[in-house]
């Protein structure tokens, strides 16, 4: 079958960039990293070998294959997340990772997006294939069926709690919903809601906080807390990343010169250290390699001819852009902070093997863009 496959050779070339990258940054972030973590740099060379391999097996079994078993990947994912709740330690407050002893940890929510994209891809193309000319009626009981599908992750990622990914979660449906072109009613009736329920979600927040902390607890009362305070640009975490970009100039420190500690270097800041390290110039070479691979998806989803491929695409690419924005924008004060990481370049073992099962099933779209099924 490979012998036939016709590779993307760019998103591959993308992925080799950001491999070196990512190998770089991290490399310059260990000297602000505990001992105890090991070998970063030599553990994300590691995991990039294994995505590589994985994204092959993914090559090599076909999108198709992965559309047939999708409910079942889906509810294996959910049956990880809710074991998560019983037998996962708790880590900074957190129960998100199995620890698998001379492994490393496993994190069941990067695996849960690739499940909700698979899900809703074979749901509104069947939908699609049932109603051509589908009535509001039609769309209603799809939007409920969809709503119940990604309701469960959602609660039992919620409760972790990991409300970045929850956030992950609801960005892929949206954008896999607005290339179905779905009717412009839903819209503008989500908008109310989302107004309605946000509005009485703050009031709570400023003006009722004991009756907030009864109903969603002290945890989530200070992770508002935290992200509410973004606003004033307090937080030795961003003060220190804008500090140590502000002093970066065009050329940088130079590699492996971090001129700052802030914590999570090696995940959540990891652009505040490349950028740190290589200046202006460095990171605007890293953000239009960005913006080319993202462009070079995005054209194939247009191109392909495939419905259900052009759902994996735009729920693919609102992973990835959400991500770089959300992740970038906190670096340099734009956005909240929310524990958001970049793709391909902060360090982390399950959501860099999610990404390269991504770029597997992207691969694959490429290889039949040309064929209608």
């Amino acid at each position: 079958m490979l012998k036939k496959y016709k590779i993307d050779k760019l998103i591959v070339f993308y992925v080799f960039l950001f491999f070196i990258i990512s190998i770089i940054s991290i490399y310059s972030a260990s000297m602000y990293l505990s001992p105890s973590l090991g070998n970063l740099p030599l553990k994300q060379a590691l995991w990039y070998f294994l995505g590589a391999i994985v994204a092959f097996f993914i090559m090599k079994k076909g999108n198709k294959f992965f559309y047939k078993l999708s409910w079942y990947i889906y509810l294996a994912n959910n049956v990880l997340l809710l074991g998560l709740l019983f037998l996962a330690p708790s880590i900074n407050g957190s129960k998100c990772w199995y620890i698998i002893k001379g492994f490393g940890s496993f994190q069941p929510s990067e695996f849960m997006k690739i499940s909700l994209i698979l899900m809703i891809a074979n749901v509104l193309t069947y939908f699609h294939k049932k109603h051509r000319k589908p009535s509001l009626k039609d769309e209603f009981f799809l939007l409920l069926e969809i709503l119940v599908i990604v309701l469960i992750p959602s609660l039992l990622t919620f409760l972790e709690p990991d409300t970045g990914a929850v956030i992950i979660y609801l960005v892929i449906t949206l954008f896999m919903l607005f290339i179905s072109g779905i009717k412009l009613f839903w819209y503008i009736l989500l908008g109310i809601i989302i107004t309605t329920v946000g509005g009485s979600f703050l009031y709570l927040y400023f003006f009722k906080q004991d009756l907030f902390i009864n109903v969603f607890g002290s945890s989530f009362f200070y992770r508002m807390d935290r992200i509410i305070n973004w606003r004033t640009g307090s937080g030795m975490q961003l003060e220190n990343s804008l500090a140590a970009l502000g002093s970066s100039s065009f050329l940088g420190h130079g590699f492996n010169h971090t001129p700052l500690y802030f914590p999570e270097a090696g995940t959540d800041f990891i652009f505040a250290v490349f950028a740190s390290n290589f200046g202006l110039i460095g990171s605007s070479i890293l953000l239009i390699i960005i913006l080319l691979f993202d462009l070079k998806i995005i054209t194939l989803g247009i191109d392909t001819v495939n419905r259900t491929d052009k759902y994996l695409i735009s729920g693919i690419m609102g992973i990835f852009l959400y991500q770089q924005i959300q992740n970038i924008s906190m670096t340099i004060g734009l956005l909240p902070i929310t524990g958001i990481t970049l793709p391909f370049i902060s360090y982390g073992g399950s959501s860099l093997l999610a990404y390269m099962i991504l770029i597997g099933l992207v691969l694959n779209v490429y290889n039949k863009k040309d064929k209608k099924i």
